[in-house]
């Protein structure tokens, strides 16, 4: 059966009681979206303060590849396994894109036997997070406009306004737009561009806020237009951010579902790991720690995007700390990244698998040397993998004392994901965490960037146009160098060429544009061709997705 057909099959518990029964969360703290989904009131999130946190698991994974290597799956697949072995865990997601739901990537429940439920919901409107925020980004878009249509008292530079309108779609065509034509009653004509909801800077503060009112000061101070003397203009000069805060304080809230086993997953906020910090809400995250012994987050793409931002930006402002991290191949994904056809991947190919282990050593080292984190290599097991290639990945990576554990829980659910949980919590029983961050607050923008660049990407340095330089060392000189920066590249590589697979040595990573994030506190540098605005591919996931006459969804995955 397809994913969305098991799905579909499922047989959901009411989330009222069922949140009682595994987190004893009572149902006056809850507001039910129906019967399977809910919200958790932020006045009980409040009452948690004084408990005693549980373990929290990283969950990451090598590059990505069209193979696929099943991150969010091994994620659910891991709470139903730390659930079956007696452990009260639960897992914290993101909330998936319409964009790529309909783009190339398909839907981001899981799969198999290891999904979140009801997976439609999850992958479509769910709770309505997603148009709130994109809302409160158009709010400040309409706000600033509107100021410079009704006399600019601000004197605001039309040529400098650097905020952007945002929809939750990959729609190249709004890349880059001029605005306000027509009519001296529309307003001052200007270019302008969309980003996708993910990428905004409103979705990174939502993200990484820990109370509405955080949440409404890091909104004040979004820097959305400079002035002809090149001061800035900030959210809070246009009184923007008190109505911004008005349309999320509902979306704040974190969502409550349940995996196909009847586990709690709170599935929450939903920033790209490509082009934006790739995590969940931190107030999820540490909610779930408050209510559980054990707690699975993801991190996006592969450890040197999802992860790094994970640690560099998210632990970094929010005091948390894995106490493990679990990185998820499989073994046709690590054939493509040694060069085997996406046509062959089914077939044994030793040669191709010795080279594309290179990537996953790489990530490993990254996870245990630059993150300072125990690590279990996860390899989601397919019926066609041979013993023979198994045994490679084994001896191939037993130099670096990590931990190799088969999981198939696609096809069995928890029960194929035991061994990867009851592995988990040995390591995490049995080994020091030596969690660090990869550079130091107070080195220089420049500077960080190319710690990650070497460190994690194996890089031989960093370039960047002239233009580019002193844009990055203005934002220093302005007293924004102690941000931590989050790196927009391709997901596909460790360089910015997507076509450079496995593990590439003494490559430049140019930096193409730099974009300060002054609510979100972090400066994005933009890498190669990377779009803020993804693009659909020549044949989208949308052209399989339908609805029959009895209000069946077909061909979401």
């Amino acid at each position: 059966m397809t994913d969305i057909e098991i799905a579909q099959k499922a047989v959901m518990k009411r989330i009222v009681p069922l949140a009682e029964e595994k987190l004893g969360i009572s149902d006056e703290h809850l507001e039910p979206y129906g019967h399977y989904k809910a919200k958790l009131s932020l006045e009980y999130i409040d009452s948690l303060a004084d408990r005693k946190d549980g373990k929290l698991i990283l969950v990451t994974a090598i590059s990505p590849t069209p193979a696929g290597e099943g991150k969010t799956t091994t994620s659910v697949g891991l709470t139903d396994g730390l659930n079956r072995i007696g452990k009260k865990a639960a897992v914290c997601l993101r909330e998936p894109s319409l964009g790529p739901c309909f783009g190339m990537k398909g839907g981001a429940a899981g799969g198999g036997y290891a999904q979140v439920v009801p997976m439609e919901d999850i992958n479509l409107h769910f709770t309505g997070d997603f148009h709130a925020i994109g809302l409160a980004n158009n709010l400040l878009s309409a706000l600033i406009d509107n100021h410079i249509h009704h006399g600019n008292a601000l004197e605001i530079d039309v040529r400098r306004v650097v905020w952007k309108r945002v929809v939750d779609m990959n729609d190249r065509a709004l890349r880059q737009v001029n605005v306000a034509l027509g009519s001296i009653g529309n307003g001052y004509p200007r270019e302008d561009g969309f980003d996708i909801v993910v990428a905004s800077e409103v979705m990174a503060i939502f993200c990484l806020s820990t109370s509405v009112v955080e949440m409404k000061q890091k909104l004040g101070n979004i820097i959305v237009a400079y002035t002809r003397t090149r001061e800035p203009i900030r959210a809070s000069d246009l009184n923007a951010h008190g109505a911004m805060t008005v349309l999320l304080k509902d979306a704040f809230k974190p969502n409550l579902v349940q995996t196909l086993e009847g586990n709690m997953a709170f599935i929450h906020g939903g920033p790209f790991a490509n082009i934006a910090h790739g995590c969940n809400t931190v107030v999820a995250t540490k909610t779930a720690l408050k209510l559980a012994d054990y707690v699975v987050t993801e991190a996006g793409f592969g450890a040197d995007l999802g992860a790094e931002k994970f640690i560099d930006i998210k632990c970094r402002k929010s005091g948390l700390k894995p106490d493990a991290c679990v990185v998820v191949a499989t073994i046709k994904a690590l054939k493509f990244h040694g060069g085997a056809e996406l046509a062959t991947l089914k077939e044994e190919d030793l040669t191709a698998l010795e080279a594309g282990l290179r990537n996953l050593e790489r990530h490993v080292h990254n996870v245990r040397e630059n993150f300072g984190l125990p690590c279990v290599v996860a390899i989601n097991k397919f019926a066609f993998d041979t013993q023979a290639e198994i045994d490679l990945v084994t001896t191939k990576l037993s130099p670096l004392d990590v931990k190799v554990v088969l999981a198939d829980h696609w096809a069995n659910g928890g029960a194929g994901a035991e061994d990867l949980a009851k592995t988990v919590v040995e390591v995490i029983d049995n080994s020091i965490c030596d969690f660090k961050y990869v550079y130091d607050d107070e080195a220089p923008l420049w500077d960080k960037m190319e710690v990650v660049a070497k460190k994690i990407y194996g890089a031989s340095g960093i370039d960047a146009e002239t233009k580019v330089r002193n844009q990055i060392q203005k934002l220093q000189d302005d007293g924004f160098g102690h941000y931590p920066i989050c790196v927009a590249k391709t997901q596909y590589s460790f360089t910015t060429d997507p076509k450079l697979l496995g593990a590439p040595e003494d490559h430049l990573v140019k930096i193409r544009e730099v974009r300060l994030s002054a609510g979100a506190e972090f400066v994005v540098m933009i890498c190669g061709d990377v779009m803020t605005m993804p693009g659909l591919p020549k044949i989208p996931a949308a052209d399989r997705i339908d609805i029959d006459a009895e209000g069946k969804i077909v061909g979401l995955f």
